[in-house]
């Protein structure tokens, strides 16, 4: 792994962030298909995740 190498990762609230590149997904994470530096990785979660409430929170006010 170089520096300055992530890859996005969401949670199951479908709450986005970046991890290093080189290392384990932390437990409760997955890979959300997308990676790069730092600010290509920040600049695609900006891009997806549109609303910051956790799922279980939109879910609940939907109904």
């Amino acid at each position: 792994m170089r520096d300055g190498e992530y890859k996005v990762v969401v949670n199951d609230e479908e709450q986005y962030s970046i991890w290093f590149a080189g290392r384990t997904v932390p437990d409760g994470w997955r890979e959300a298909g997308f990676a790069g530096d730092k600010q290509q990785c920040l600049d695609h979660i900006e891009q997806v995740w549109t609303d910051m409430r956790p799922r279980s929170l939109r879910e609940a006010m939907g109904r």
